[in-house]
C-alpha cells in the first residue's frame, strides 16, 4: 500500500520540533526481532540524541515511530496504548489521530510494525499539514514515513533497500537507510551535501530488555559535510564483525569512516590529546595525526594495509590496529537517483 501526499504548506522548518525526516520500523516474524532506523537534519545541538527521539522498539512486541512535530506526551500514550491496551498498528495509527496532546493530528506522521500477534503487521499515518515532500509506503511487516523530503523516491529508494536485502533485520534495516543516503534528502542539508545530520540504527532481539538492546546505534552529531549514514554504517560494520579496522592490542575507542579519496574521517573516544601514528606492512613510519578531539580528518598517508599505533601525551601506548586502507567503502552516497 502506497500514499502520497503533495499539499504545499509554509511552515518554519528550521525548528527543532518539525523533525523527524524518513524513518522506517519493521520486523521479523521469524526471527523475532523487531527495529527502527531513521535520521533527520537535526542534531544532538537541536534535540538531545538527535534522530533517535523517535523510536520506541518494545522487544517481543514491534516498533513505534512519532515524527513530525514530536511531543513527548504523543510518544509516550502511544506506547502506553501498546503495552497496556494491546493495539494494533492500524488501531494505533486511528487512536493517535483521534487523540493528539495538543488537538493537532494534521502536522503528525506515525509508523509502526509488530508481531505480538503472530503474523507481522504494519501501519502508517501522515497528516495533511506535515511539510512536503511527506509520505508513507506500508508493506506486509514495515513502514517507512518521511517528511520534509526531497522528494518520493527516498521513499521508494528506502523500501527497496529493505527488500532487496537479504540478510538479519539489522541489514534489512541498515540498507533501507542507505537508499536514503543522498544529499538533500531532508531537504534542509541540501547545501550541506548531506542526508541528514543524526541517525540511528536499533534491533531488539527476542527477550531483550526495553533499555539493554542487542543493536542500539546512534549517531547523534558529526562535523559539517559529514554523512551520518556512513558513520553509522561504519559502526554498524564494525558491530557486525565486517569492519575494515581490527584491533591488535588495547581497548580502542576509534572509529574510521572512509570518506572521499584517501581521506577518511576518525572519530574518538579515548583521553586527548593522543597521537596516531601510521606504519606500512614493511613497517614504515609513513605518518601521523594528532587526535585532538572526538573528530579528526586525515588522508590516508600511504595505499595498502596500515598498521596504527596509538599514543598519549606521555608516549605510553594506548593501543595499535590493523587498516585495511584499500578496502573501498560500501557507504557512499547513492549516486542513481533520478
Amino acid at each position: 500500500m502506497r500514499f502520497f501526499l503533495t499539499v504545499l504548506i509554509t511552515a518554519f522548518i528550521g525548528s527543532a520540533s518539525a523533525q523527524d525526516t524518513f524513518s522506517i520500523v519493521a520486523v521479523d516474524l521469524a526471527t523475532g526481532q523487531v527495529g527502527s532506523a531513521g535520521a533527520t537534519c537535526l542534531d544532538d545541538n537541536q534535540i538531545a540524541g538527535g534522530a533517535v527521539i523517535i523510536s520506541d522498539v518494545i522487544p517481543d512486541v514491534g516498533a513505534i515511530h512519532t515524527q513530525s512535530y514530536w511531543i513527548p506526551a504523543n510518544q509516550n500514550a502511544a506506547h502506553d496504548q501498546v503495552v497496556d491496551n494491546g493495539l494494533s498498528p492500524e488501531e494505533l495509527m486511528a487512536w493517535l489521530e483521534e487523540n493528539d496532546a495538543e488537538n493537532n493530528p494534521a502536522v503528525r506522521q506515525y509508523g509502526m510494525a509488530d508481531l505480538v500477534s503472530g503474523v507481522a503487521r504494519a501501519a502508517a499515518f501522515t497528516g495533511d499539514n506535515c511539510i512536503d515532500f511527506k509520505g508513507h509506503i506500508v508493506g506486509e511487516n514495515y513502514a517507512i514515513q518521511g517528511n520534509i523530503l526531497l522528494g518520493e523516491e527516498i521513499l521508494t529508494q528506502m523500501e527497496a533497500g529493505f527488500l532487496e536485502t537479504e540478510g538479519a533485520l539489522a541489514e534489512k534495516l541498515m540498507a533501507a537507510l542507505q537508499g536514503a543516503n543522498v544529499a538533500g534528502a531532508d531537504n534542509r542539508c541540501l547545501e550541506e551535501g548531506v542526508s541528514s545530520r543524526s541517525a540511528f540504527l536499533r534491533v531488539a532481539y527476542p527477550g531483550d530488555g526495553a533499555e539493554d538492546l542487542t543493536l542500539d546505534l546512534v549517531v547523534s552529531l558529526t562535523p559539517f559535510g559529514v554523512e551520518p549514514i556512513d558513520v553509522l554504517q561504519a559502526e554498524f560494520n564494525a558491530w557486525n564483525g565486517i569492519s575494515s579496522t581490527v584491533e591488535l592490542y588495547g581497548n580502542a575507542p576509534l572509529l574510521i569512516t572512509r570518506l572521499e579519496g584517501p581521506e577518511v574521517l576518525l572519530k574518538w573516544s579515548g583521553d586527548t590529546p593522543a597521537e596516531m601514528i601510521a606504519f606500512d606492512a614493511a613497517g614504515a613510519r609513513v605518518g601521523a595525526v594528532d587526535l585532538d578531539g572526538p573528530w579528526t580528518r586525515w588522508a590516508l598517508p600511504a595505499t595498502g594495509t596500515l598498521f596504527l599505533r596509538i599514543v598519549n601525551a606521555e608516549g605510553q601506548l594506548l593501543t595499535t590496529l590493523q587498516y585495511a586502507g584499500d578496502v573501498a567503502p560500501p557507504n557512499t552516497q547513492r549516486g542513481d537517483r533520478e
